[in-house]
């Protein structure tokens, strides 16, 4: 097993220990942004497995659009749908939620019959550009690049409000009991550290090669944002909603 490879597994194995522990406390709570975020690990772990494959076995055009569908286009905006419902509680979560299932049949089917511009294959890592037209393409930039962003925010806006004393959700609807304001804050700055070092695998290509930097991305990114929402869930206590 080579060393991209070897990262793309320990970024596998995370997701899945970081969607199964989600998982499990939605389960037990029934809060609606675990759900989210159970979802989008999910599908980080499906992408970064199809990575993993590649890595080991060869790219095809197969793996590339289970890696590119699941893990550029639809991952973030599920981790964002748990930020939407945190910030400004469930009913605006819900309406997003709907919006958010709608535009993710919608872009699973142009990806999927997305015609490819040469037949993938061999050990090196392919890029949209490369493989794409254009929508598939504005899917991807749209699809992260603004879930990523809000999330950031939100989980500044959040650590910023903490220190101040106040709630820190935007909603004062939605209250939630805070065990340790100090945990809380550190969990959403580790939140907002996780989703930049996700964002830096472009800007980490140049160096380190398009397969090495994704590889080390999804590796630190995961850790860093499982880190960050243990932290953070262990602080919060509960969320409730005034009637």
């Amino acid at each position: 097993m080579t060393l991209n490879a070897a990262l793309a597994a320990s970024a596998t194995l995370v997701a899945i220990a970081f969607a199964l522990s989600t998982l499990d406390r939605w389960l037990r709570r029934r809060r609606p942004h675990e759900l989210a975020w159970a979802i989008s690990l999910v599908l980080f772990a499906v992408g970064s497995g199809a990575l993993w494959w590649a890595e080991s076995r060869g790219w095809s055009n197969e793996s590339f659009k289970v890696f590119f569908l699941a893990g550029a286009v639809l991952n973030v905006p599920f981790l964002a749908l748990g930020s939407v419902y945190l910030q400004f509680g469930r009913r605006v979560g819900d309406h997003v939620r709907s919006w958010l299932i709608l535009l993710s049949g919608f872009a699973t089917g142009v990806v999927l019959v997305a015609p490819e511009k040469f037949e993938i294959g061999g050990s090196e890592f392919p890029t949209a550009k490369e493989v794409f037209g254009v929508a598939p393409r504005v899917l991807a930039a749209v699809g992260s690049g603004v879930p990523a962003l809000f999330i950031f925010f939100a989980a500044l806006w959040s650590a910023y409000r903490l220190m101040r004393r106040q709630s820190p959700s935007v909603n004062a609807a939605v209250q939630r009991e805070v065990r340790s304001p100090k945990s809380l804050v550190i969990g959403n700055l580790l939140i907002a550290l996780g989703t930049a070092i996700l964002s830096a695998s472009g800007s980490l290509s140049g160096r380190l090669g398009k397969d090495r930097s994704f590889a080390i991305t999804l590796l630190a990114g995961i850790i860093v944002l499982f880190m960050g929402f243990l932290v953070s869930t262990s602080a919060a206590a509960r969320s409730n909603r005034r009637p």
